[in-house]
């Protein structure tokens, strides 16, 4: 698995493993293809749907560990 950081674009995330696209929509990151969510890092994402990015982060990496 690649290393996922707060500096990691949602679109490399999503490119790489798919599978995490309902992580990002328990959060309310819909529109994981509008141009935002491909600039954007996990952190701007997760302050923007005012989510810790540190917690999401965790949350993310045991769900890609159990798929």
């Amino acid at each position: 698995m690649f290393e996922i950081t707060k500096e990691t674009l949602i679109s490399e995330i999503i490119e790489n493993a798919p599978q995490a696209m309902p992580i990002f929509q328990s959060i309310g990151m819909h529109c994981m293809g509008c141009a935002l969510a491909s600039g954007e890092n996990i952190e701007q994402a997760c302050y923007a749907h005012g989510v810790n990015p540190d917690e999401f982060i965790s949350k993310l990496k045991a769900f890609l560990q159990s798929a």
